[in-house]
C-alpha cells in the first residue's frame, strides 16, 4: 500500500512513471496522457524488452530491443515498426546492418550470416535486389545485380582456384553472353543457358594474344572508361545454402505488444531519413575493383595493336557451338583465317550500317523517336488505366476514339518536361486496347515499366524488309515497329473483328497487340507504330526457328546461309512431334480457327512460327542442381587438358 502511494505521488508530480498493465507487461517512463510519450521502457511477459524513444504510444525514434528469442535490434523505429536504419542481431549469430522499412531490410545493407558468409548492397522487401557483393565463406565473390534473392542480370563471379566469369546471369546461373576466363590464362567468349555452354563461342588458350574486345565490353556493360554499369536489375543464388533471406520473426507483432489498449493501429508516421551504410562504399564500385584487376575487364589493353591477331601464326584459337552444355562443332583457326574472318566481318558491318539507315530518320533522330514512344505510352497507359473497367463500345473503334497530345521539351499543364525534341502524340482506341491488356493477362505497371523504364528500349541493329525500324524492351518481351499509313488503316479496319476473335479464343496463336500510336515531329513528319508481343520471350533458348506455311514450294534454305540465328523453312524440319492427343486436338483446331480469322480478313501471306529448344542431357541437369553446382561447374574445365570433351 505504500509502494502503491508513492508511485501514484511520483505520477503526480510528473517525475517517473511505472504501470503495469492488466495483461502483465510493464512500462516505465514518459507519458502523454494515458499513452507512453518520449523515453520509455516496455517489458512484455514473455521478456522481450525495449527501451527507448516513444510517440504517443508507438516505439518511434532511436531505441533498442531484445527478443526472449535472444534475438536483439538497436536502431531507428517508426510507428511500432524497425524503420529507418538499424543492426539488427540474430540468435544464430547473423548480423545485419543497414536500412529497413516496417520489420524488413529494405534499402543499403550488410548481413553477415551464421555460416559467415556475407552480403553487402540493396535489399527490398526482405531480399537481395539491385546491385550488391556476395562473398562466400569458400572464397567465392559475386559482385553484380540482384533480383528476388538471386543473380540476374549482370554480374561478375570469381572462384577460389583463380576461374572468373564477366557476363550475365538469371535466376542464379549463367544465361546470356558472357567472358569466362580460366585460372591458366585461357578465355572463352560466349552465350550461356541456364547455366550451360549454348550456341556459338571462341576459346582462346593460354598465351594467346587477346583481340581488343571493345564490342564485347560494351554488350557487357562497359562504357569507354571501362566502368562496369550494374544498373539492371538482377539477383543471387546461394551456392551453399548460405543465403536464407530469412525475415527475422518477431513472435507477436509491435502493435499488438506496445499498444496500451492492447491493439494499437500503425501511426502512419514512417521515418523520411535515409542513412547511407558506408558513404564510401559502392556495389558498382567493388564490381569495377574486382574485374580491373582481371583481363576480362581491360582485354583490350592486350593488345593496342593488331586488333583481333594472334601472336604467333602457329597460335590456335577454337571457334566452338555448344548446344545444352555439349559441344556439337569446334573449328579450329590460324591466322589467315583470323585475317579474313575480320575482312569479312569489316564488310559485313559496312553493308549493314548501310542498310540500316532508314529513311524515316538520321543520326540521333531515331533515339529521340525512341524518348518520344516511351513518354507518350506512359502518359496513355497512366490516364487509361484509372478509367473504371467496361466493355467496349462500337464508338471505341471509331476515329473520335483518339487520346491527342502536345509534348513541348518544356513541359505543359498536362506534360513532364523532357529531353528529346517538340512532338504531337496520338494513341487510337486506347480503350480498346486497355481491354485487349486485360485479355492477354498484362499488368499496366508491368507494361510500362519494361517501355518505358530507362532502359526500357534498345533498336534492332538492321530493320526489317520492309524498312521498318525494330525496338526491342530491354526484357524482350515487346516488339515495336513502324507502320506505312496503309497498313495502320488496314490494321484499324481488323480491329474490331480481332477484338472479338481475342475475346472468343483465349489461346489463339496469332500475334498480341498491345497498342497502335503515332508520332507528329515539328515539320510535319508522322510515325506510327504497332506494339507486339515476343514469341521468343522465354528463359528457354531457341535453338532453332522455323517459319512453316504449310508449302513445299520454295520452302528450304540454302546451306549455305544457315548461320546460328538464321530462320528455317518447311523443308529444313526434320523432327517429328509426339503430343498427347488431347492437346494435339486442341492445338489443330485453335490453328483452324485462326486460319479462318485471316482468312475472313482476306489476308493470305501468314505463316506459323516455331521455336525449338533442346533439353540438357540428365547428367548436366543433375551436375547444375547438386550442391555447388556455380562454384565447381566450370572449374572442371579449367585444365589445359582436351577441354572440347568436357562442358
Amino acid at each position: 500500500m505504500v509502494a502503491l502511494q508513492q508511485l501514484l505521488n511520483m505520477e503526480d508530480s510528473g517525475r517517473v512513471d511505472k504501470r503495469v498493465l492488466s495483461n502483465g507487461d510493464i512500462y516505465i517512463g514518459d507519458f502523454k496522457g494515458v499513452l507512453p510519450h518520449g523515453k520509455g521502457k516496455y517489458t512484455w511477459t514473455d521478456g522481450t524488452v525495449y527501451e527507448g524513444d516513444w510517440e504517443e504510444g508507438k516505439m518511434t525514434g532511436k531505441g533498442h530491443i531484445v527478443w526472449s528469442s535472444g534475438s536483439k535490434y538497436e536502431g531507428e523505429f517508426s510507428g511500432g515498426y524497425l524503420h529507418g536504419f538499424g543492426t539488427f542481431t540474430g540468435s544464430d549469430g547473423s548480423e545485419y546492418r543497414g536500412a529497413w522499412r516496417m520489420n524488413i531490410q529494405h534499402g543499403l545493407g550488410r548481413k553477415q550470416y551464421s555460416n559467415s558468409d556475407i552480403y553487402e548492397g540493396s535489399w527490398k522487401e526482405g531480399v537481395h535486389e539491385g546491385s550488391g557483393r556476395y562473398s562466400w565463406n569458400s572464397g567465392n565473390t559475386y559482385i553484380g545485380n540482384w533480383k528476388g534473392g538471386k543473380m540476374c542480370g549482370r554480374g561478375v563471379m570469381k572462384w577460389v582456384n583463380g576461374d572468373l566469369f564477366d557476363g550475365f546471369w538469371l535466376n542464379g546461373l549463367r544465361h546470356g553472353s558472357g567472358v569466362y576466363r580460366y585460372a591458366d590464362g585461357g578465355f572463352y567468349f560466349g552465350t550461356w543457358s541456364r547455366g550451360l555452354k549454348d550456341g556459338k563461342g571462341t576459346f582462346y588458350p593460354a598465351g594467346t594474344k587477346l583481340p581488343s574486345l571493345r564490342r564485347w565490353s560494351s554488350s557487357l556493360g562497359y562504357d569507354d572508361s571501362r566502368r562496369s554499369s550494374l544498373s539492371e536489375s538482377s539477383s543471387l543464388h546461394s551456392e551453399q545454402g548460405g543465403i536464407t533471406n530469412a525475415r527475422p520473426s518477431f513472435g507477436h507483432s509491435f502493435s499488438e505488444k506496445i499498444s496500451i489498449s492492447s491493439r494499437l493501429r500503425n501511426s502512419g508516421r514512417i521515418s523520411s531519413r535515409t542513412n547511407s551504410l558506408d558513404e564510401n562504399w559502392s556495389p558498382s564500385d567493388s564490381a569495377r575493383e574486382l574485374a580491373s584487376r582481371e583481363p576480362s575487364c581491360a582485354l583490350s589493353r592486350a593488345s593496342n595493336e593488331g586488333e583481333g591477331e594472334v601472336q604467333d601464326r602457329s597460335t590456335v584459337v577454337y571457334e566452338r557451338e555448344y548446344m545444352q552444355g555439349v559441344l556439337i562443332k569446334e573449328r579450329i583457326r590460324n591466322t589467315e583465317s583470323l585475317r579474313k574472318s575480320k575482312q569479312k566481318n569489316k564488310f559485313q558491318m559496312k553493308e549493314a550500317k548501310k542498310k540500316s539507315c532508314v529513311n524515316f530518320f538520321e543520326g540521333h533522330q531515331s533515339y529521340y523517336l525512341m524518348l518520344n514512344l516511351q513518354l507518350g505510352i506512359r502518359y496513355t497507359v497512366g490516364k487509361i488505366t484509372p478509367v473504371p473497367m467496361r466493355e467496349v463500345r462500337h464508338s471505341d473503334f471509331e476515329d473520335r476514339a483518339r487520346i491527342r497530345m502536345y509534348f513541348p521539351r518544356k513541359g505543359s499543364q498536362f506534360t513532364p518536361p523532357h529531353y528529346s525534341i517538340d512532338f504531337y502524340w496520338k494513341d487510337y482506341c486506347p480503350m480498346v486496347f486497355r481491354n485487349l491488356r486485360e485479355m492477354f493477362k498484362l499488368d499496366a505497371a508491368e507494361y510500362m515499366m519494361s517501355i518505358c523504364g530507362d532502359d526500357g528500349l534498345r533498336e534492332l541493329s538492321s530493320p526489317g524488309k520492309s524498312g521498318s525500324i525494330f525496338y526491342l524492351s530491354l526484357d524482350d518481351r515487346f516488339v515495336i515497329k513502324t507502320l506505312k499509313k496503309s497498313e495502320l488503316k488496314f490494321f484499324l479496319k481488323m480491329l474490331p473483328d480481332y477484338y472479338r476473335h481475342v475475346g472468343k479464343h483465349e489461346n489463339t496463336l496469332i500475334t498480341k497487340f498491345f497498342g497502335v500510336h503515332r508520332i507528329k515531329l515539328r515539320g510535319g513528319r508522322k510515325v506510327r507504330f504497332v506494339v507486339m508481343g515476343n514469341m521468343f520471350c522465354t528463359e528457354l533458348r531457341i535453338h532453332q526457328r522455323y517459319d512453316l506455311k504449310g508449302s513445299t514450294q520454295g520452302r528450304k534454305t540454302d546451306k549455305d546461309k544457315i548461320r546460328e540465328n538464321t530462320t528455317l523453312k518447311d523443308c529444313d524440319l526434320k523432327y517429328d512431334f509426339h503430343m498427347d492427343k488431347m492437346l494435339r486436338e486442341s492445338l489443330f483446331k485453335q490453328l483452324s480457327e485462326d486460319c479462318m480469322f485471316l482468312q475472313s480478313q482476306q489476308i493470305i501471306d501468314y505463316s506459323l512460327l516455331l521455336g525449338l529448344h533442346f533439353r540438357a542431357p540428365e547428367q548436366l541437369k543433375a551436375l547444375l542442381e547438386s550442391t555447388g553446382a556455380i562454384a565447381n561447374h566450370e572449374s572442371s574445365t579449367s585444365g589445359d587438358g582436351d577441354r572440347k570433351r568436357k562442358v
